[in-house]
C-alpha cells in the first residue's frame, strides 16, 4: 500500500507524513524528491526542475514499486505532483503493480502558503539561494491550486491548515478502513 500526500509547497506534507510514521512505525518513508537529487548530480535538467525528466518519473514509480515488493510495507510518499500527465506516469505502474494507491491533497490557501513559505529556512548560509528556491516555491502555488480540478477522481481532499494530529487522524481513518 502507498499513501501518497500531495499539495503545494508549504502545505504540509512532509510534516504530516512524520506525524503518520510516529504513529505507523512499520511504514517505510519514500521522498522521490531524493531521486531528483541523484539526477541533477548525474545529468542536466534543462527546466530546473527534475519532475520534467522523464527518467524521473519512471525511477520514481519503480523505486516505489521494489519498496513495497521487497520490504512488504506500507510506503508513506510526501511529494508535490501536480501535472496530470506526470501523474499518470507515476500513479498508472503503481496501479498496474496491483499496488493500493490512497492518494491525498492538502488544500491551503495562497495566502497561507506564501506564509509558510516565507516562514520557511532552505538555506541559511546562502541568502541569493534562499531568494531562489522561495521565489521558486511561491511561484508554483497557482499550478499547485489550478492542479486540484485535474487530479484523479479517488483523490481524497484534506484541509491542509487543520494540525498535523487532526489530518493524521483523517488519513489513517480512510486507510484502514476505507471511510
Amino acid at each position: 500500500m502507498i499513501v501518497w500526500v500531495n499539495g503545494a509547497f508549504g502545505s504540509g506534507k512532509t510534516t504530516l507524513v512524520e506525524e503518520l510514521h510516529q504513529r505507523w512505525p512499520e511504514a517505510l518513508v519514500y521522498d522521490p524528491e531524493m531521486v531528483g537529487f541523484v539526477l541533477r548530480k548525474i545529468v542536466e535538467v534543462p527546466t530546473g526542475d527534475f519532475q520534467d525528466l522523464r527518467l524521473w518519473r519512471r525511477q520514481v514509480a519503480d523505486l516505489a514499486v521494489g519498496l513495497v515488493e521487497e520490504y512488504r510495507c506500507p510506503l508513506l510518499v510526501p511529494m508535490t505532483l501536480v501535472d496530470p500527465c506526470y501523474v499518470e506516469e507515476i500513479f498508472g505502474p503503481l496501479k498496474g503493480a496491483d499496488i493500493e494507491v490512497h492518494h491525498f491533497f492538502l488544500k491551503v490557501s495562497r495566502e497561507e502558503l506564501a506564509k509558510r513559505i516565507d516562514g520557511r529556512t532552505f538555506f541559511p548560509d546562502d541568502p541569493e539561494r534562499e531568494r531562489q528556491v522561495r521565489s521558486w516555491a511561491k511561484g508554483r502555488i497557482e499550478a499547485c491550486m489550478a492542479a486540484v480540478d485535474t487530479l484523479p477522481g479517488d483523490t481524497l481532499f484534506l484541509d491542509g491548515e487543520l494540525s498535523p494530529s487532526q489530518l493524521a487522524d483523517q488519513v489513517l481513518n480512510r486507510v484502514r478502513t476505507g471511510a
